[in-house]
């Protein structure tokens, strides 16, 4: 099936005045080979016409509800937002060992994971809502890695976040074919993501001479913008608020600039 059209369907309506515009949703089932994918969709129906796109790549648990929150925040921003589906339609991970299993499969395989995050921004792409000359991708943990593997393939975005995700690359020569601006949001106390992946992902991006921010949150650690991490920081893992917010008006400013 295609991305809908701009109208307003019924049942996906969230919230809206009479006087006011709704943030619109929709399942959009796609493909990458003959693996059924699952996505959804979220936009303003007010906004006419082609808006800037946004693809939303989800944390090793698969698509959910942090995923859709954010997709539809980006949509109240304006612009219209498809979180992804890396692992296919059914495949969600029900706790962290599942998670870690799956995750291994393209965090092994960056072609796969780069082929199924290229089959979602052409589904995106193709949609009349999208604006093709104004697309990004953003990510969480896993889906920063991911983000960042779709960029280095080459992939026309204007710009990619990733938010609390792995730097690492097998080959960071690839970066010289990155086309977009780069947003990395850090936690400083991340002992998952560590400096000596820090120094190389700099590193990486110095010799390419992309256009690249980092920014680092003092105390933050992994997962810094999911509340289901906890607050336990000793744990490796944990939400901090003051990040969160702080990453997404980062995220508010990146894009001000890769969207003008």
């Amino acid at each position: 099936m295609r991305l809908p059209t701009p109208i307003l369907a019924a049942g996906v309506v969230l919230a809206a005045s009479a006087s006011t515009a709704a943030i619109v949703t929709e399942t959009v089932e796609y493909r990458h080979g003959d693996v059924v994918l699952e996505g959804y969709l979220a936009w303003d129906d007010a906004i006419a016409g082609a808006r800037p796109g946004v693809l939303v790549v989800h944390q090793w648990l698969g698509l959910g509800e942090n995923e859709q929150m954010r997709a539809r925040l980006l949509a109240e921003m304006g612009n219209v937002a498809f979180a992804v589906d890396v692992y296919g339609k059914g495949v969600r991970p029900r706790d962290a060992a599942e998670a870690r299993q799956e995750a291994a499969k393209y965090y092994g395989d960056r072609r796969l994971l780069r082929g199924r995050l290229a089959a979602a921004l052409a589904r995106l792409v193709e949609s009349p809502l999208a604006d093709s000359r104004r697309i990004a991708a953003i990510g969480y943990c896993f889906g920063g890695a991911g983000a960042l593997e779709l960029a280095r393939s080459g992939a026309d975005l204007a710009g990619v976040v990733s938010f609390h995700g792995s730097l690492d690359t097998p080959d960071p020569t690839e970066a010289r074919t990155i086309k977009g601006k780069v947003l990395v949001c850090h936690g400083a106390a991340d002992p998952h993501v560590g400096p000596d992946q820090v120094r190389a992902f700099v590193e990486e991006m110095e010799a390419a001479e992309v256009d690249y921010q980092l920014v680092m949150y003092g105390g933050a650690v992994h997962g810094f913008t999911q509340k289901e991490a906890g607050d336990d920081p000793s744990r490796g893992a944990a939400y901090d608020a003051a990040a969160d917010r702080r990453s997404w008006q980062h995220l508010k400013v990146f894009f001000d600039e890769i969207f003008d």
